[in-house]
């Protein structure tokens, strides 16, 4: 097991992780339809929308955070 510690580094990285991916995935199908080339159109999409994603994660989940603290008893 991972020390608690941790525990918000590895929810910027699974949240990224899996944003980026199931977006890249359906937004690559919708805008080029599937063919042979696919998968090596949603990998090069992905190799940006990753690291965006875990930019973004990183800036706005402890926006997100401290709003839904709020809003909630």
């Amino acid at each position: 097991m991972l020390s608690k510690k941790y525990s918000k580094l590895l929810f910027i990285f699974f949240m990224g992780f899996g944003m980026s991916l199931l977006m890249t995935l359906i937004i690559t199908y919708i805008n080029t339809g599937y063919d042979e080339l696919y998968y090596k159109r949603f990998l090069k999409a992905w190799s940006v929308s990753l690291p965006v994603a875990m930019i973004a994660t990183t800036i706005v989940a402890p926006i997100v955070e401290k709003f839904v603290d709020k809003i909630t008893k």
